[in-house]
């Protein structure tokens, strides 16, 4: 046969006329039936918001916890990740609550390694050998050096748990509005310890949590002192006032210096603000004093975390006299 005709696929097979293949109309028809609502982003396996929903899951190792699970506590925040040798072992030397221990198989150990199985043994975490690719996912990311940390949620106090008539002491109660740095929780609930407090109460919203990095500034007190989540802080404030406590806000324009402070023997929730904004309107109407600590003129304003120190001392100073 001469020219392409060899060639498979040159010669054209059945009818060379034009129009529709027979029996085609039920395919047309079955083509133009609907299929239902669209599925959401997060519903359709291949679209982007499918793959992020499934690796935080993957990643926070479970979900995302709202409203209060059994036992009365809320939990603000799933399960967080502590990744590095370091951070691994300052987070078991302050002894924070962990779950499960990450460490990456064929790892070169070094006394830090060596610390932290040593610790994890000792306390009974779970220790797992997991391949590197895995850790890096677990830690999205990060520079894990082979070894990590699963901390899980917070367990948080309900702002009323802090009202406790046989508790020992004149109710001493640290309440935050707008404080969004965790090492200043930490430091907070460290001094709230150190003078005799009760509790830390923080809002739901705008506030930092108990993360890692504040169990690691507590120092340890974070196990002693009940950290309480509130819905409303204003809300939360107006019940602790009608329990019998007066409200004092903090702030470097307040009408009372604290050495002249003449409430120190009573019930009190001390009310901290972030020390850029201080605090906020709906939390200063709500006080029945606005405290202020003298200073230097050469010092526009404290941390928070010192700022409630210095009080909690000059408090715990006057209930002692």
């Amino acid at each position: 046969m001469a020219g392409n005709s060899q060639r498979r696929g040159a010669i054209r097979k059945g009818s060379s006329k034009k129009g529709a293949t027979v029996g085609s109309g039920g395919q047309r028809r079955r083509g133009l039936e609907g299929k239902g609502p669209t599925p959401k982003a997060a519903e359709r396996p291949h679209h982007k918001a499918h793959r992020v929903a499934k690796a935080v899951a993957k990643r926070d190792g479970s979900p995302r916890q709202t409203g209060r699970p059994a036992g009365g506590r809320r939990s603000k925040a799933s399960s967080e990740i502590v990744a590095g040798r370091n951070s691994v072992v300052e987070a078991l030397r302050a002894d924070i609550p962990v779950t499960t221990m990450y460490v990456a198989g064929r790892i070169d150990a070094d006394d830090r390694v060596r610390e932290a199985l040593k610790t994890a043994t000792e306390r009974g975490i779970a220790i797992l050998e997991t391949p590197r690719g895995e850790l890096d996912r677990l830690t999205d990311g990060a520079v894990h050096q082979g070894l990590a940390l699963q901390v899980p949620p917070y367990e948080y106090a309900h702002p009323s748990d802090l009202v406790d008539p046989e508790a020992p002491g004149i109710p001493l109660v640290v309440a935050l509005d707008g404080i969004t740095d965790p090492r200043n929780l930490g430091a907070i609930i460290r001094s709230v310890a150190a003078f005799g407090g009760h509790g830390v109460v923080v809002p739901e919203r705008r506030s930092a949590g108990m993360t890692a990095s504040a169990w690691k500034t507590s120092a340890g007190a974070a196990a002693r002192v009940p950290v309480a989540l509130a819905p409303n802080l204003t809300r939360a404030l107006e019940e602790y006032r009608k329990a019998g406590f007066f409200i004092l806000g903090l702030d470097m324009d307040g009408e009372v210096e604290l050495p002249e402070l003449q409430l120190a023997t009573e019930p009190l929730v001390i009310v901290v603000g972030s020390e850029g904004k201080g605090l906020s309107r709906l939390v200063s109407e709500t006080c029945d004093q606005i405290v202020s600590i003298p200073m230097s003129s050469a010092v526009e304003s404290l941390n928070a975390g010192i700022a409630t120190g210095v009080t909690l001392y000059e408090i715990a100073r006057q209930r002692a006299r």
